[in-house]
């Protein structure tokens, strides 16, 4: 957005309405424009490795509750920055957000499903993905055509809305029997958390 640019990355906004002759690609060749794209990147990447040895050692809650809680920090930062040094800290805490939701949110959709709707239920993440990205994009479309700086803020902080239900839905979810198994080694409090879920499956059905 012009207003985004214009106050972030006022070099590329220049020479997007300046210069005429270059390509597009090449008026958007600035380092500090590729640090912001990329810091989400390489901070999930980063994460990752320490989400799934948090996942493993504390549980699948625990580590979605953090993914969501870094989400939403993250988008409530990128809402407000003020300077470009908040924003891609913003970014970065979206990355850990990312890393953290994509290692415990498969895992626990997989470790909690019915065994018979399993393979629908742990692919529902990945529709989950796609459908957040058309979501994105048309509210980029809508927020585009704001007046100000307000249709980037509310474009970023948007993302605190799937950050918001999964950082309360963390809260209240039970803990998966295997993961309960992996820590504790407690059979009968797993036993239960299991025949529990399997008697919810069956009175509410599929």
């Amino acid at each position: 957005m012009d207003a985004f640019l214009k106050k972030f990355f006022p070099n590329v906004h220049t020479k997007l309405k300046e210069d005429t002759n270059t390509s597009n690609y090449c008026k958007f060749n600035s380092q500090l424009l590729t640090l912001f794209t990329s810091s989400l990147y390489v901070a999930s990447f980063t994460t990752s490795f320490f989400a799934a040895k948090a996942t493993r050692s504390f549980g699948r809650r625990p580590s979605m509750f953090v993914g969501g809680a870094a989400y939403l920090a993250g988008a409530a930062l990128s809402g407000t920055a003020s300077s470009l040094y908040m924003l891609i800290s913003g970014r970065i805490l979206l990355g850990v957000g990312i890393g953290f939701a994509n290692q415990s949110v498969p895992l626990y959709l997989s470790e909690m499903a019915p065994p018979t709707y399993r393979g629908a239920i742990s692919n529902s993440f990945q529709f989950s993905l796609n459908m957040g990205a058309l979501s994105a994009n048309l509210i980029n479309y809508a927020t585009v055509k704001m007046d100000g700086d307000w249709g980037w803020r509310i474009s970023l902080t948007m993302a605190a809305f799937p950050a918001v239900i999964l950082t309360l839905g963390s809260l209240f979810l039970p803990e998966t029997p295997n993961s309960i198994i992996q820590r504790t080694e407690n059979h009968q409090k797993a036993k239960i958390v299991g025949v529990e879920d399997e008697v919810i499956t069956k009175i509410e059905g599929p």
